[in-house]
């Protein structure tokens, strides 16, 4: 599936997944056997513990055969607590073994979402719902835990401590005891599997209700500025109880049904538990089984049901995992609209020399943004695309950084087709000024640094001269280790303008794309970013998106789009000498400036 939303999980068969996660516990495939042998060792202890008990109560009752029992009660005390300790053990041995396979399992499959995620394009990410992705992302990683701990700790030792039992029984008082524990099992089983299961669309209605109240939270909080611009914040908190009110149903709903299932769970065992008695007291009143006997089949079902109550429990939250585990793989399976060739090259810059040849583009089929563009930005040259909201210009750059696909057409760089070169290597060689920066919850230096995450602090400190940041900076009480608050709120447009402007510079890019850098700044910080980009723009073949006029005057072309064709093309002298919509454009803006 290209580009889509992850299938509802209602329709995916959860038991799929441990295939899926087979893969990943092949690591550490000794450690798991290992795990396993302890896991046999404990319930081989925990089955032993019985028999012991009986040879005491039968000894201390005088009722047992003393050619059945070489040990004296003293002595099975001692073996009893040597059994009991072996049994806790070996299950702690069981857990530090498999600890790190799950551990590490975790930590595969979360970088492998978090890398994922990172390649899909552009549009699933404006499409995606932050929270909503964030909870998912957490609680299939939590589920996994839950998953791979349980089936090793509680399915498997249950499964083996039920067989053991019930070929005990069956072997050693008949087919009634054993054909009544089977029974009894088997019900209990079906039971909680076909109650579950009724119960799955509850579980994923409480998950899709908590995914959309988290999400609606995350939203509105990011957005935190914009709900006090127009004091909604009773609509924002309306919105949420709706979510919250959704939420509350769900688990109402949910907790009912569980209600059902515990409820049924504990019948059959009451009821199970009373028929092995009544065997067992009618064995003693006929002659047919002694005292210990009956305290054995007492322990026997004691110790087959406490693992058995929690198979109910750690069931109903395996196929929960399931659910979870199965949303996360979903995300692993959208595949990226946008992917390297098989034989794609790393771009090799020789000069920065850019061409547009016949790119058309659109969202649409019914509406074409991009129709035809043809033109070119020579090594070291400065273009500027100006054109009025909507004509296309931001779309260039979404193209040029291969955010989207032309629908016809072609862009080279240096001879070679982007979509035949690595993605990385593309994007590389292009750095970028934003007209919305938006930095990191981080230092003025961490963010400077991300532009180079490896450079030391003399070249960020030399990106900070050259983006004429050093006066601002030197106010700060902590200078460069000022924090900008969360997407760098703390700063002004023109002061992040400049943060981002000394990133590129330390990326040092051999191409330079400006979109709309200075379209929201006043006259003073224009002024500053103005400066700055015509330092880094020495160095590079530039890309001016703009709306201002003023800021591409010195551009050695400029291309009026309109409706996402050329119409104009020039100087800016040239421009405005032939008395077009370049001219009317900049006479329009010059009145707004005087005004």
């Amino acid at each position: 599936m290209r580009g889509q939303a992850p299938p509802d999980t209602q329709q995916a068969e959860n038991w799929g997944v441990l295939k899926k996660l087979l893969p990943y516990l092949t690591e550490y495939k000794g450690r798991v056997l290992l795990a396993l042998l302890f896991l046999v060792g404990a319930k081989v202890a925990t089955t032993g513990m019985p028999f012991l008990i009986k040879g005491m109560v039968d000894q201390l009752s005088g009722t047992a055969d003393p050619s059945q029992w070489l040990l004296a009660p003293v002595a099975l005390v001692f073996a009893y607590g040597a059994l009991r300790f072996a049994n806790v053990l070996f299950g702690e041995i069981r857990d530090v073994l498999f600890g790190r396979v799950t551990e590490r399992a975790m930590r595969r499959i979360a970088h492998q979402v978090f890398v994922h995620l990172h390649r899909l394009e552009l549009n699933y990410h404006l499409n995606r719902k932050t929270g909503g992705v964030a909870r998912d992302i957490e609680r299939g990683v939590a589920g996994i835990s839950f998953l791979l701990r349980f089936m090793v700790f509680s399915i498997l030792p249950a499964l083996i401590e039920i067989l053991l039992v019930v070929a005990i029984l069956l072997f050693q008082y008949g087919w009634t005891f054993g054909l009544t524990t089977l029974l009894a099992i088997l019900t209990y089983i079906v039971f909680s599997v076909k109650v579950t299961n009724w119960r799955k669309a509850f579980l994923r209605a409480a998950n899709t209700a908590d995914s959309a109240s988290s999400s609606r939270a995350i939203d509105s909080l990011l957005n935190y500025e914009t709900v006090k611009y127009y004091t909604n914040e009773s609509f924002e908190a309306a919105r949420y109880d709706q979510n919250l009110k959704t939420l509350e149903a769900a688990k109402r709903k949910n907790r009912l049904s569980l209600f059902v299932l515990n409820g049924g769970q504990a019948l059959i065992i009451s009821m199970s538990m009373t028929a092995m008695m009544l065997l067992a007291v009618l064995g003693v009143q006929n002659g047919n089984m002694t005292v210990g006997d009956f305290v054995l089949v007492n322990a026997f079902m004691m110790q087959l049901f406490i693992p058995l109550g929690s198979l109910g429990f750690v069931y109903r939250e395996i196929k929960t995992s399931m659910i979870n585990i199965e949303q996360l793989f979903n995300i692993l399976a959208i595949e990226p609209q946008i992917q390297d060739q098989a034989d794609a090259q790393e771009l090799i810059i020789t000069s920065g020399h850019i061409e547009f040849e016949q790119v058309a583009f659109h969202y649409r089929a019914d509406r074409p943004i991009i129709q035809g563009l043809d033109f070119q930005v020579k090594a070291g040259q400065t273009l500027a695309v100006v054109g009025a909201s909507g004509s296309g210009k931001s779309t260039l750059v979404k193209l040029l950084f291969r955010f989207y696909d032309p629908t016809g057409g072609r862009i080279l760089i240096d001879g070679q087709d982007i979509q035949s070169v690595t993605q990385d290597s593309l994007r590389q060689a292009i750095g970028i000024v934003p007209q919305d920066t938006v930095l990191f919850n981080d230092s003025i230096l961490e963010n400077i640094r991300y532009g180079r995450p490896e450079a030391d602090d003399q070249a960020v400190h030399r990106a900070i001269t050259m983006a004429y940041l050093d006066e601002f900076i030197a106010l700060l009480p902590d200078g460069v280790h000022t924090e900008v608050g969360e997407r760098g709120l703390k700063l002004s447009g023109g002061e992040k303008q400049r943060v981002a402007i000394a990133r590129t510079i330390l990326k040092q890019p051999p191409i330079m794309v400006f979109d709309e850098a200075t379209s929201s700044l006043d006259s003073q910080a224009e002024f500053m970013i103005l400066k700055a980009m015509a330092e880094i723009a020495q160095h590079s073949t530039n890309l001016v998106i703009a709306h201002r006029l003023s800021t591409v005057v010195h551009a050695d072309v400029i291309l009026v789009l309109d409706q996402g064709q050329i119409i104009e093309q020039g100087s800016h002298e040239q421009l405005l000498a032939n008395q077009g919509a370049y001219a009317a454009l900049w006479e329009a803006q010059q009145q707004d400036r005087e005004h």
